[in-house]
């Protein structure tokens, strides 16, 4: 299925297959195994089976699923999969409202609307960009571990800015935010490449935040409590300002 383009009128081929496991995944999934694998052989099966039943468990943590990414000029993605905890109008970090020392502008300090979605240790932590374009800027700040779910994770916890710029001069930033168990942001992008939307550009280990900042005069598409899925999810259209409202239930 990878590569193969599919639209909303059948055409294309998809099928269930098993989601692929990030290297990262094979690397700490394959340490747990063997550790389970010499309790198991040395100790007591009684501990050893629970210990395999939490390797299948990490296994799963760095699964890495694909996806079916929208083909739309006005379409912002979502970067995470998780659930949006917070959309309030902000001012960008410091860190991307300023220009950089090679020229290239931030996203000033104008108030925009910033999504926050949080992602638990069940939900997939490849996270993708919310637009195509060029990074130009990667910025990663040490910082707290606490909750990622409270407001001020955003401004205290260890943290990784990306800025993208679009080939029209649309600029999307958003933050990866280390929280409680988290203790590594993983990056596979560096200032200057060239994305795709939805391309893969990192993970966080074991259960952490993703903050978008939207462009001016564009509001979220999605609510608070909607599930987000990394890649798939239209977070937002550009220029697009009207109010959306939804029931849990």
């Amino acid at each position: 299925m990878a590569g193969d383009l599919l639209d909303n009128r059948g055409g294309g081929d998809a099928s269930w297959q098993w989601p692929a496991i990030h290297s990262e995944g094979i690397k700490f999934g394959g340490i747990a195994t063997a550790i389970s694998l010499a309790v198991m052989f040395f100790g007591t099966s009684w501990l050893g089976w629970p210990l395999l039943a939490l390797s299948a468990g990490v296994f799963a943590f760095f699964r890495d699923p694909e996806r079916v990414v929208p083909k739309q000029d006005e379409a912002i993605v979502a970067p995470a999969d998780g659930l949006v905890t917070l959309i309030e109008q902000v001012e960008p970090p410091l860190e991307m409202q300023l220009a950089d020392a090679e020229g290239y502008k931030g996203l000033g300090n104008t108030p925009v609307t910033r999504i926050s979605i949080f992602m638990s240790v069940f939900d997939v932590h490849i996270n993708r960009a919310p637009i195509g374009g060029v990074v130009r800027r990667v910025v990663y700040i040490p910082g707290k571990f606490m909750n990622a779910d409270i407001d001020k994770a955003s401004e205290e916890n260890e943290r990784q800015h990306i800025l993208i710029e679009r080939e029209d001069g649309l600029k999307i930033g958003f933050t990866q935010i280390a929280g409680l168990v988290a203790r590594r942001i993983v990056p596979f992008v560096k200032s200057g490449d060239y994305l795709a939307v939805g391309q893969r550009v990192g993970l966080i280990r074991f259960g952490s935040r993703v903050d978008v900042y939207l462009p001016q005069g564009t509001e979220s598409a999605v609510l608070l409590g909607q599930k987000t899925i990394a890649g798939e999810t239209v977070l937002a259209r550009v220029g697009q300002q009207k109010l959306i409202e939804g029931i849990a239930q």
